[in-house]
């Protein structure tokens, strides 16, 4: 199998770090260039959104998403990452980071991508108004399943604010959120964590 990637990508750390936990060998990580403006060829026949991360299988078509890619993963390697006796509990922390994401990777783009005479502040801000949100209720609510056992919502939760420090260094995110921030010092020191940091 190959994993069509970019090393910067949150969404594509999510999948790299199942990997590494899970074990999983054999995948081959293909790194792209794509943007909203530019897909690569490669990524826009194995995904038609043309998004990473997308996984090229060798038996069906490829899969992306990468909620769906973690979930064939786990379910093949049998990591146990989605337990069924906290599935729903794993699912809504990660849709959690995963939202933080969307609107973390918005603001980028919005940077990036649009003319400035275009940007909208007030945009920005409400992106990160909805990161904020989503990091007050990890911290506040969320704190004891992320003390727990090794499962897929922890990891989502990990590349998100790891990606939070990679793009918006100037946000705090961890002020207000003591215990999220102290339980995430601790989380990114696993080898997985290490080995697949963003430069």
């Amino acid at each position: 199998m190959q994993l069509l990637m970019s090393p910067a990508s949150p969404f594509v750390r999510k999948v790299r770090v199942l990997i590494r936990e899970a074990g999983i060998d054999g995948i081959e990580e293909i790194n792209v260039s794509t943007t909203p403006l530019a897909t690569d060829p490669a990524v826009m026949a194995a995904n038609p959104a043309g998004k990473i991360p997308a996984l090229v299988r060798d038996d069906g078509p490829a899969l992306y998403d990468s909620r769906v890619i973690t979930r064939y993963l786990d379910a093949q390697a049998g990591a146990g990452l989605y337990p069924a006796a906290r599935l729903w509990e794993v699912l809504t922390v990660e849709a959690t980071a995963d939202a933080m994401l969307d609107a973390a990777v918005l603001m980028v783009y919005e940077a990036r991508f649009r003319a400035p005479e275009m940007q909208s502040a007030d945009w920005v801000e409400g992106q990160w108004g909805k990161v904020s949100r989503a990091v007050t209720a990890l911290n506040e609510k969320w704190m004891s399943h992320l003390s727990g056992p090794l499962d897929m919502g922890q990891i989502a939760v990990a590349c998100a604010l790891s990606y939070l420090d990679f793009r918006h260094p100037g946000r705090d995110w961890r002020g207000a959120n003591p215990a999220l921030a102290d339980w995430y010092a601790e989380f990114a020191t696993r080898d997985s964590m290490v080995g697949t940091a963003p430069a």
